[in-house]
């Protein structure tokens, strides 16, 4: 099986945590050769993120899969040196320290093209690296905060509601990818082949992702709130209970589905109300279609309304958790979700490559390694250390 249409480039993760390393991540999906790179004594941080077992954290598993890994330490200047020969023969070099930590250490953007002009350098920081809050710690939550979304997310009546995942930082990493092959394209077709500098914050991409609130209260002086599951675009648009105590979401946003909604669970006279025309005009009756979409499922099992629903074109989905998604028969016909085999835990169920492409699908070849599995291997076989060289920078702790 062909590893990826990214097959040859050569991609350094010194990111930690999330959004980083899944922009490097989704890199590896598709045939980049990505080395992580690690402090010698503090692992990333997300080799302690979420579930483990036998002691073996298995988000990192996934974080971490395409990747081989070796400990370094930045700060020092053997480390930093360790580094730039690295990047000499390197695309794509990622980060997500605070701006101004890269140039203490000896390594910004400037001595990076001094070694390789070709570098692209994807920097994700909280904010960006200029203006008032770069030197901030950043951290997806506060993303989540700022960019409108946990103001909008959550009943009327009560308080701004975070997602209980990463979500800043994981829309942040999949346009890091998309940023970083931008970067690669031209580099590609500009005439002297020069890498760029990216300057990637957690806030934009999730601000984009929100909408367009900033333009309405440009234009409108209008603040938008929350309004729990339903939206101000269109009506009937919420999660519905069954008889059979499942929560189903329904969805309206094209007219032809609302009036097949309507004439489903018995009103087609509604469909010749003036402001049944537009999303905007059910709005303003949605009381009384939530009652009737809700009551008319209620009495109906979860089966039996997605049944209903599928024969009448009309859009439905049953609110899902991790059991129904690894249950369900289009995910694993579609296999998105795959097994791979892992050295520790011998078999693991993880999210497939991100995308299908029909020529080169890209593919995981490999889980999330130990912390320093392959230091040795880097620093002899690719820079050409000796094994005194080695057992130096080990001694001093440079490596691991």
């Amino acid at each position: 099986m062909p590893d990826g249409p990214l097959q040859g480039l050569r991609v350094l993760d010194v990111s930690t945590i999330l959004a980083g390393p899944l922009c490097a991540q989704i890199l590896g999906d598709f045939g980049a050769e990505v080395l992580k790179v690690e402090h010698s004594a503090k692992p990333d941080g997300m080799r302690g993120h979420g579930k483990s077992k036998d002691g073996h954290a298995l988000w990192w598993k996934e974080i971490s899969r395409n990747k081989r890994t070796i400990g370094l330490t930045l700060s020092a200047p053997e480390g930093a040196e360790v580094l730039l020969r690295l990047a000499e023969r390197s695309d794509v070099l990622i980060e997500n320290f605070r701006p101004g930590t890269l140039e203490k250490w000896g390594l910004g953007p400037e001595r990076l093209h001094e070694v390789n002009p070709g570098l692209v350098i994807v920097r994700v920081t909280g904010f960006g690296q200029k203006g008032p809050y770069a030197g901030r710690a950043g951290f997806g939550t506060l993303a989540e905060a700022m960019s409108g979304f946990a103001h909008l997310t959550g009943d009327p009546d009560g308080p701004p509601t975070l997602p209980a995942f990463g979500l800043a930082d994981s829309v942040c990493g999949i346009a890091a990818s998309s940023a970083a092959m931008m970067a690669l394209f031209h580099r590609e077709r500009s005439e002297d082949g020069r890498g760029q500098v990216v300057d990637m914050s957690l806030l934009e991409p999730l601000m984009t992702a929100v909408g367009p609130s900033p333009t309405v209260y440009d234009q409108l002086g209008v603040v938008e709130t929350r309004h729990g599951n339903r939206s101000t675009n269109n009506a009937p648009r919420n999660t519905y209970r069954t008889s059979d105590g499942y929560w189903l979401a329904v969805s309206t946003s094209a007219q032809a589905i609302a009036e097949r909604v309507i004439r489903l669970v018995g009103h087609p006279e509604l469909v010749d109300e003036p402001w049944f025309a537009s999303g905007r005009g059910r709005v303003e009756h949605v009381d009384l279609l939530d009652e009737l979409v809700g009551g008319w499922i209620g009495e109906r099992t979860r089966a039996e309304v997605v049944d209903a629903f599928t024969e009448a074109g009309a859009a439905v989905a049953p609110v899902y958790d991790a059991r129904d998604l690894v249950e369900d028969p289009h995910v694993r016909e579609t296999e998105m979700l795959t097994r791979v085999p892992d050295p520790d835990l011998g078999e693991l169920l993880m999210h497939n490559v991100m995308w299908r492409m029909s020529e080169t699908p890209g593919r995981i070849r490999f889980t999330g390694r130990a912390h320093g599995a392959d230091t040795d291997s880097v620093l002899v076989e690719e820079l050409g250390y000796d094994a005194a060289e080695v057992a130096a920078l080990r001694e001093k702790k440079i490596i691991s």
